[in-house]
């Protein structure tokens, strides 16, 4: 059987277990950054993702996370951030990973291969029509997978397939075939490196503009954050001074009246009741830009509805 793209030999590792430290680790380096470049290619499919994905979101519904193997881990890892990253509750962002919470100490590569577990997981995270998937595997031909890919689209979810093999399976079953074609691991087979790395940029993209459609990234800041220790407390006041304009006094305070909540403080930090500001945030779907640009008197003739009078 003809060795997938992800198993072929890399040109340059023969002889690599006689190589010194540093040339090695170069030849990896260079390895990893060219699979990084693998990305460019992918963005137009990675926009259509992230807009799904956002669509399902500010709809009331779920942008589920699916994989195996180092692939499940890199999709595991865009998953847990996006709750502090962004305030989107984990109940609205399922992980699917073959194996479960066991895997995660004792990988065992088994569970891959079990279409029923993977139904089984796609059961548990309720899945359906309206939400979104992202279904991961570098080889595109994982049961897991493939299995939780096929069954989703049928119950209506929206599925991106990202995977690293062109024509591969995955991609043929996506709604939206995500193809970062990295090619050939320097240790044959070990798609925890360019592959891994590869997908792990590829959803740190695709979450971030997630976030950016949902209004909870503006100017840069992450105005959605939740603050729950000391260094997110601190990046909240500074964001309100920042976009408020407004000393760390004043932007602490009005982090206190909205019980740390930063998109309605900064409304607050410029002169909005707390509860205008809320008003004004659900009527404009959490977006901060037509609000500040109402307060600076530059609005359009769309100026949004704040609940007070200018």
């Amino acid at each position: 059987m003809a060795a997938s793209a992800t198993e072929a030999r890399h040109p340059s590792s023969a002889g690599l277990h006689a190589r010194p430290a540093a040339e090695a680790l170069a030849l990896l380096l260079d390895a990893q950054a060219g699979a990084v470049q693998a990305v460019r290619d992918a963005i137009p499919a990675l926009a259509r993702a992230a807009d799904a994905a956002a669509a399902s979101l500010a709809a009331g519904g779920r942008l589920g996370y699916a994989g195996a193997g180092s692939s499940g881990l890199m999709a595991l890892a865009d998953c847990l951030e996006l709750a502090g990253t962004f305030g989107i509750a984990p109940e609205r962002t399922p992980m699917l990973f073959a194996g479960g919470a066991a895997a995660l100490l004792h990988m065992k590569g088994s569970v891959e291969d079990d279409p029923a577990l993977a139904l089984a997981d796609l059961d548990r995270a309720g899945l359906g029509a309206g939400d979104t998937l992202l279904c991961l595997s570098a080889s595109g031909r994982t049961p897991y997978a493939l299995s939780i890919a096929r069954a989703a689209r049928e119950r209506g979810v929206t599925v991106a397939g990202l995977a690293n093999v062109p024509g591969s399976a995955l991609l043929e079953l996506a709604d939206i075939p995500v193809l970062i074609a990295t090619g050939a691991e320097v240790v044959s087979g070990s798609t925890r490196m360019g592959a891994a790395t590869a997908q792990k940029v590829a959803l740190n993209m695709l979450s971030s503009l997630v976030g950016i459609r949902l209004g909870h990234v503006h100017d840069g800041y992450m105005v959605n954050v939740v603050a729950d220790n000391i260094k997110l407390v601190d990046r909240a006041a500074r964001i309100v001074a920042a976009l408020a304009r407004v000393g760390r006094d004043e932007a602490e305070a009005a982090l206190d009246a909205t019980a740390g909540a930063v998109k309605p403080a900064i409304l607050v930090a410029r002169g909005m009741t707390p509860a205008a500001a809320e008003a004004a945030l659900r009527q404009n779907g959490g977006h901060l830009a037509p609000l500040i640009r109402w307060q600076d008197g530059s609005a359009t003739d769309e100026t949004p509805n704040t609940g007070e009078r200018p």
